[in-house]
């Protein structure tokens, strides 16, 4: 396929995606699929909530001085502009790698367009059912786009792809019709960070800034379509498509109506990359039968994840992509949750010496797995001999032990310190589609979600 014929099946593919996200309706969506969309909406406000909590974050808050505004920052119990909202809230969301997923998009759909939308919503009264519409079309273009697009090695997938969910999202608030909404999701292609993996490894908070950029993107594309200046042209297919990696333009346009991304997703339970989560399973598999502190310990994984293998962590989001650490942790503290990655834990002389004799490996039998499978094994050695277990996929993924609403409310509950506000949140959001003014629920929302 030439380069002019690649741009012409985006461009055709996008106007396609245009015209599903303006004619979506809400009551017509298929009940799972409503469900799962708004238990991905308590997870996102959950998770955001608490990754305000942190002193990161609420320094960022107090360096960004946010004027006041219509939209809540979840978790201070404060309300600012829509654009200071979507940017700080979308990397509270990301900070402590609680954040929903999806495998097969390589990414997380949701922080990329929930935040703009939210904030979006809260500034112009949508009704409960417009916004649900929208956190839908938000999820699913981005998680097509992320399925669709195959980034180079060592490109990071925050802050590119997701741009053109939020675009959506935003489009759909605004009101834009299929051609305007297909212009909005095209400049969200055009408008996406280039950021290394090796921000993560490094510890680099400027790769959670990637989410907080990819949400006031989607705003800023979304606002481009309706001033009647933009020109569809299929951008992506150079920008997502030759400069960042290669983009398949009939997967955005596959089964649609038909297939619902947001039902592949899958949900964390473990502070850490989503590469690291199948790892901490089976390591806590294995604490009882190698103890806290075996001699040794092999780490076999698919390449995605071999990487992820350095023994030093300069900051907690170092930590959090380093699987030495995260192995050690859980084999020695039983969970890898906030409270693993304070300065005390990532001081800890003995978990450290453990990581040093945790040995990460890439294995060509998981790798011929992927990507129905994120597969890893681990050989824990004691003097007794060798335990070895291993696990497909993270638990919680969709398509391994996937975790229900109620699964989800309880482990948050463990997470937040508080399921009476974990609860609360769940009815805040179940209410949502009924709402006449999701304003004033959103509000109400972000009051309480305010972690003291």
């Amino acid at each position: 396929m030439s380069g002019t014929e690649h741009a012409d099946a985006v461009r055709s593919a996008v106007g396609g995606l245009g015209r599903w996200v303006s004619e979506l309706r809400w009551p017509e969506v298929p009940a799972e699929v409503r469900e799962r969309l708004l238990t991905v909406l308590v997870d996102s406000a959950a998770v955001t909530a608490l990754g305000s909590r942190e002193p990161e974050q609420r320094a960022l808050v107090t360096a960004w001085d946010p004027p006041e505004g219509p939209s809540p920052l979840f978790g201070t119990g404060r309300t600012t502009s829509v654009d200071a909202a979507a940017w700080l809230n979308a990397i509270a969301a990301v900070r402590l790698e609680l954040d929903d997923g999806h495998r097969l998009a390589a990414g997380h759909p949701a922080a990329h367009g929930f935040p703009a939308v939210l904030a979006l919503a809260a500034r112009r009264g949508a009704s409960g059912t417009e916004l649900c519409a929208a956190l839908l079309a938000a999820y699913e273009v981005a998680a097509r786009f992320g399925r669709a697009t195959r980034l180079r090695p060592g490109t990071h997938p925050h802050g590119n792809w997701g741009v053109t969910g939020s675009a959506a999202g935003c489009a759909r608030l605004l009101g834009l019709g299929p051609v305007e909404t297909a212009v909005a999701i095209d400049a969200g292609g055009g408008l996406p960070v280039a950021g290394p993996f090796s921000a993560a490894l490094d510890g680099n908070p400027v790769r959670d800034a990637w989410v907080g950029a990819a949400n006031q993107s989607g705003l800023v594309a979304a606002r481009l379509a309706a001033s009647g200046s933009g020109h569809l042209t299929g951008v992506a297919a150079d920008a997502l498509g030759d400069l960042l990696g290669e983009l398949e333009p009939a997967v955005l346009g596959d089964e649609q109506g038909q297939r619902w991304e947001v039902l592949g997703g899958y949900f964390k339970q473990h502070s850490s990359c989503s590469f690291t989560h199948a790892a901490i399973d089976v390591a806590l598999s294995l604490r009882e039968r190698a103890g806290p502190d075996p001699e040794e310990v092999l780490v076999e994984i698919h390449s995605l994840g071999a990487g992820l293998a350095r023994t030093d962590w300069p900051t907690p989001l170092a930590a959090r992509f380093s699987l030495p650490y995260v192995v050690a942790t859980a084999l020695r503290r039983g969970r890898v949750g906030p409270a693993e990655f304070t300065a005390d834990a990532l001081a800890d002389p003995a978990t450290a010496a453990l990581a040093r004799r945790v040995t990460v490996r890439a294995a060509r039998d998981l790798d011929a797995r992927l990507p129905a499978e994120r597969p890893v094994r681990l050989t824990a050695s004691t003097p007794d001999g060798h335990a070895v277990a291993e696990a497909p996929n993270p638990i919680g993924d969709a398509a391994h032990h996937p975790f229900s609403a109620d699964d989800r409310v309880r482990v948050l509950g463990d997470l937040l310190g508080d399921a009476e506000v974990v609860a609360g949140i769940r009815e805040r959001c179940a209410a949502l589609p009924d709402a006449a003014d999701a304003a004033a629920e959103l509000r109400a929302l972000g009051a309480l979600t305010h972690v003291r």
